[in-house]
């Protein structure tokens, strides 16, 4: 399957900065969550895989992928659903056949000839929609349309990024609780919980659900509390 997402071509000469992933070892204790905007930028993504409530594999896209198909391999009867670390969001593979296809049918698909932008450098061309004062402004500033809209982004960035990656974790934990434990007694609370950042009554919320998606959960949403209270401080 595609690992990145469909893109349409940009008709112009916008660029945009790709997004790129950290790790995230939902069985260690390093905290180390990363969504959307992070330092270790150079980090390939990672995945997790259960098997109904149980953690079976977790890491890079390779080392996640043969875990799984070991799994697959034994024939046990479970619900299968692999995530994406950074995003929450569930993830398809096509686990048929040797390991060696299944990585290969995984590989993200090579660049496009033509295609805008300098996918080496991780900088790939979307579309994008804005009004002619939008498009007259950003001629007009130097190195370029692709510059500007970069330089823009960095600066937004730079405001209060511990709420903006705060936010992007607690979505995170929001979508993967959703699919995990959305039919469990105390979700709705706990959804709430969640976005409130009211980590005691979170944890006592999800205490009776099954550990490994417990423990998960939880790396996000003490991550969203540590980097939004860093902004805090920094503030004072």
């Amino acid at each position: 399957m595609r690992l990145t997402p469909r893109v349409n071509r940009l008709p112009s000469r916008l660029a945009s900065q790709r997004h790129r992933r950290g790790r995230f070892y939902p069985d260690t204790m390093d905290n180390r969550v990363v969504s959307g905007y992070n330092a270790a930028m150079d980090e390939p993504r990672s995945y997790t895989a259960f098997a109904d409530d149980r953690l079976i594999a977790s890491g890079p896209l390779e080392e996640m992928l043969a875990g799984t198909k070991a799994w697959v391999d034994r024939k046990e009867r479970a619900r299968l659903l692999i995530f994406d670390d950074a995003t929450g969001r569930e993830v398809d593979f096509d686990l048929r056949g040797s390991l060696e296809r299944v990585l290969a049918r995984a590989a993200p698909p090579a660049a496009e000839p033509g295609r805008p932008g300098r996918p080496r450098l991780g900088v790939v061309g979307r579309e994008v929609s804005l009004l002619p004062r939008h498009w007259e402004w950003l001629e007009e500033q130097p190195n370029g349309i692709s510059a500007a809209l970069r330089r823009l982004v960095d600066e937004a960035r730079k405001r209060e990024p511990g709420k903006q990656r705060a936010r992007s974790l607690r979505e995170a934990a929001s979508r993967f609780m959703t699919a995990m434990a959305g039919d469990r007694d105390g979700y709705e609370e706990a959804s709430r919980a969640l976005f409130a950042g009211d980590i005691p009554r979170f944890e006592r919320l999800v205490r009776a659900w099954p550990a490994d998606v417990r423990k998960y959960l939880l790396r996000w949403v003490r991550e969203a509390a540590k980097v939004e209270g860093a902004d805090g401080g920094a503030e004072g």
